[in-house]
């Protein structure tokens, strides 16, 4: 646990400090992550699913959109479908802008990975993909009490 802990200490250092150089906020990064993910889905990203997924007010919603949309990462599109609906897109920018900012984490992590054989590479993606769905189930137990 103390491992994991210092690992996600350090990845919240090195976000902060390479999103210093684009003036973006840890809330960008974040809903940056769930667009990209939801992009590489297949799946439409509303501000209302940035509410949902971020844990944000209307008013903080629409804060950070604007801030994404002036910065030139997302634009905003009507839904062909529900034209009340706002349809938010990745630009190219908020790609090259993501990849910038992660390519020396990966850069570094790749190197550390190359020293491991695929057999224990495959035991590690199952670790932390047990892991990650335990931390999910926690802070699933963790919101229902606050309920």
């Amino acid at each position: 646990m103390e491992l994991l802990r210092q690992f996600t200490v350090e990845t919240d250092r090195y976000v902060d400090v390479a999103s210093a150089r684009d003036s973006l906020h840890r809330t960008d990064l974040h809903a940056l992550s769930i667009m990209m993910g939801a992009a590489q889905a297949g799946l439409t990203v509303t501000p209302g699913v940035l509410r949902e997924e971020l844990n944000l007010s209307s008013p903080a919603t629409t804060a950070l959109v604007d801030r994404l949309d002036s910065a030139g990462h997302v634009t905003r599109r009507r839904s062909d479908v529900d034209r009340r609906q706002v349809h938010l897109e990745l630009t190219n920018r908020a790609r090259t802008t993501g990849a910038e900012l992660f390519a020396p984490l990966g850069r570094h992590i790749d190197a550390v990975f190359e020293e491991y054989s695929e057999d224990q590479l495959v035991l590690l993606r199952d670790m932390m993909q047990a892991v990650t769905d335990a931390t999910v189930a926690a802070r699933n137990e963790a919101a229902d009490k606050a309920d």
